[in-house]
């Protein structure tokens, strides 16, 4: 295990397409964990590696990868840039010290590279950028990081490193820095960020500002160590660049991760789930997180771990302080992508798997003994899209419970549930592309198939206005007969539903008013209107009618049922539908359609606005319109649009639809019957 001062780890991340695999291979190759660099055309890289990746071209899933550089381990995450698959990247960020952005030298900011630097925000990560692909038609890192300056801060994204040459002339970068001999056409540029440079070191620490305004040297030690100040606060965002397929640049930003980026020791503490902070030391009390599990064919379960204090040994046991149940771990692997090496030890910053274990799922916290808290939990965002789900063949219910549920340990952004109201078993997740990877796993690694379709709007009923009813229940047969009456009113009552009992005279004896109270509960799940729950109503029982012989609990029930139904009918009953709070995410050449879209789909754009060089769209739009709006806004915006989505209320749902509603509901009763 290396010294915790030599260890670096690092999410790459970004847009889809910017080049975040090949950067992350050419870093491998350079540094001599592979002997030749793979491509994503010849489905032979090392982190996209699995047949839904090759087959797509294009990363699913997070990759730890695992490389030293001039004497400094390196742990660092190869992450999806598509959408649909964040909480893969999500995870990542969770596990690693800094984020590198790779942005693209033709497209600049997209939506992908906007998402990871806000989400690294929000986590308080330091960021570095690498613009990449310079060797492209059409690339202009002048544009591109103008573009990222404006977006992000002028003062904030430093360049480090200069292209030489464009496009296919592309041939070299400079740094900023370090290096001494600089091409005349980009001398003004480098010694104007240099100096930039030089003024944020300064303002990282009082007393070097006041030596640099005094014109005093600064010692190259307190520059370094001015530097890593500022980028670990986030004052400062270096900005790399280079042509990963060309191997241009690489070198430069393999050097600028060993003199940059963070080593768990500069970081010095991390963050415990109750919020209170812990210092990291290899000798302290050793404390990992789960952020991502697999099940491997071969080896069976993988835990994905990020250390944050101690020392992990292989063939010990350890605490899972999550389920408060003892792991024994066998071995330590270091991976790269499908391979692996076994380690013995494993220390602060490291990233590893752990195999074989038992009872341990992502976001749980593993120790070495339990005397200390849970590590921050990762969290994960809600699905944005729904199926609903039956096995394609009869009696394989379980089989698809169980697939599902090993599935979503893995994968947090699966939902699997069976909707109170609709009855329907529902698989959620992140977009169509998203679901279907889930179905194709569930054929192919637990080989059960599912049927989908569009699942149910859960609608609800209520009333506007009041209403009385009367119902009498009267049945005679041999023996015994059944005799029930009840009288009530219903209102509309915001605060939720409530039952008045204000039958006075002993009209219907008190024993028989829970049946009363049961049999309005029980039709109120299945609305007279449109068969949906009914909700925001008062029912007050003032009246009936009973038999000392005919009369029980089951009659006063059915008499409840149809007093309440009439009363309903009386009381201007509506329907209504759950709308949602929409925030969306595009490039400002998508607006209109946008925003025509959502006026089509009955949605109210409740406000807009800018953030990092993207149009942010605030809206509130029913759930019926918004089924398969994660493919609509795909095609819209060809990718480069983003959404979220949660509940925010029921409103009613307009005449028209609401009568073409209960006329499908009346006409499928009448057929059942």
């Amino acid at each position: 295990m290396k010294d915790v001062k030599k260890i670096r780890n690092f999410v790459v991340a970004g847009h889809s397409g910017s080049g975040k695999t090949t950067l992350c291979e050419a870093m491998l190759f350079k540094a001599g964990a592979i002997s030749r660099q793979g491509s994503i055309a010849q489905k032979n890289t090392v982190s996209d590696y699995t047949p839904d990746e090759q087959e797509r071209q294009g990363s699913i899933y997070a990759t730890p990868l695992n490389c030293n550089w001039q004497e400094n381990e390196f742990y660092f995450i190869d992450t999806p840039g598509y959408g649909e698959f964040i909480g893969e990247t999500i995870a990542s960020l969770y596990a690693t010290d800094i984020t590198l952005i790779v942005i693209d030298g033709v497209n600049g900011i997209e939506v992908g590279s906007n998402r990871v630097w806000n989400l690294s925000a929000k986590l308080k990560l330091p960021r570095c950028i690498f613009i990449n692909s310079l060797d492209r038609e059409r690339a202009d890192y002048f544009q591109v990081l103008e573009q990222i300056q404006e977006a992000y801060g002028r003062t904030l994204c430093i360049p480090f490193t200069v292209p030489i040459g464009k496009e296919s002339s592309f041939s070299k970068v400079v740094h900023v820095f370090r290096d001494a001999e600089v091409p005349k056409d980009v001398e003004d540029f480098v010694l104007k960020y240099r100096e930039h440079i030089m003024d944020t070191i300064a303002e990282s620490d009082e007393e070097l500002m006041m030596r640099y305004l005094d014109g005093e040297k600064l010692s190259e030690a307190e520059i370094s160590a001015g530097l890593h100040r500022a980028i670990q606060n986030g004052s400062l965002v270096p900005v790399f660049c280079g042509s990963a397929v060309k191997d241009i640049g690489i070198d430069k930003l393999l050097n600028g991760v060993v003199n940059l980026f963070p080593s768990p020791a500069d970081v010095g503490k991390f963050e415990q789930e109750d919020g209170t902070e812990s210092l990291i030391s290899a000798d302290g009390s050793g404390e990992a997180l789960v952020f991502k599990s697999i099940i491997d064919p071969f080896i069976g379960q993988l835990n994905f771990v990020r250390i944050f204090n101690g020392t992990f040994r292989a063939d010990t046991e350890v605490i899972n302080l999550s389920t408060g149940t003892k792991e024994k771990i066998v071995q330590l692997i270091n991976m790269d992508g499908k391979m692996q090496k076994p380690v013995l030890e494993a220390g602060p910053g490291c990233i590893v798997a752990l195999s074989k274990l038992k009872n341990t799922h992502t976001n749980n916290t593993m120790v070495t003994n339990g005397e200390t808290h849970e590590a921050r939990k990762i969290k994960f965002p809600c699905p944005v899209m729904y199926y609903a789900i039956t096995p394609a063949k009869s009696g394989e219910e379980d089989k698809v419970a169980a697939a599902l549920h090993k599935l979503v340990e893995s994968d947090p952004t699966i939902s699997f549930k069976r909707h109170e109201e609709t009855h329907e078993l529902l698989l959620g997740g992140m977009g169509d592309q998203h679901l279907n990877n889930v179905i194709r796993k569930l054929k192919d690694t637990y080989k059960v198939e599912i049927n989908t379709s569009a699942p149910k709007v859960p609608y609800r009923e209520t009333i506007t206005g009041k209403g009385e009813g009367v119902y009498r229940h009267k049945k005679q047969t041999g023996g015994h007969g059944q005799f029930a009456e009840v009288h009530l009113r219903i209102c509309a009552n915001t605060g939720g539903y409530e039952f008045a009992n204000d039958v006075v005279g002993g009209n219907i004896p008190r024993n028989f008013i829970p049946a009363v109270e049961k049999g309005i509960a029980e039709t109120m799940v299945n609305g007279p209107l449109a068969g949906c729950k009914v909700e925001n109503v008062k029912v007050s029982v003032y009246d009936g009618k009973y038999h000392p012989v005919d009369s029980s609990e089951m009659a006063f029930k059915i008499a409840a049922r149809g007093a309440f139904k009439e009363a309903m009918h009386k009381a201007n009953p509506v329907l209504l539908e759950p709308v949602m709070s929409v925030n969306i995410v595009v490039p400002d050449e998508f607006m209109g359609d946008i925003t025509g879209d959502l006026n089509h789909k009955r949605g109210r754009i409740m406000g807009m606005g800018a953030e990092e060089g993207l149009q942010v769209i605030k809206a509130e739009v029913p759930l019926a319109e918004m089924a398969k709006y994660a493919t609509e806004l795909r095609s819209m915006t060809q990718g480069r649009g983003s959404f979220e989505m949660e509940f925010n209320r029921y409103e009613q749902v307009p005449p028209t639809i609401a009568t073409e509603l209960i006329a499908k509901f009346q006409a499928t009763q009448k057929e059942e019957e």
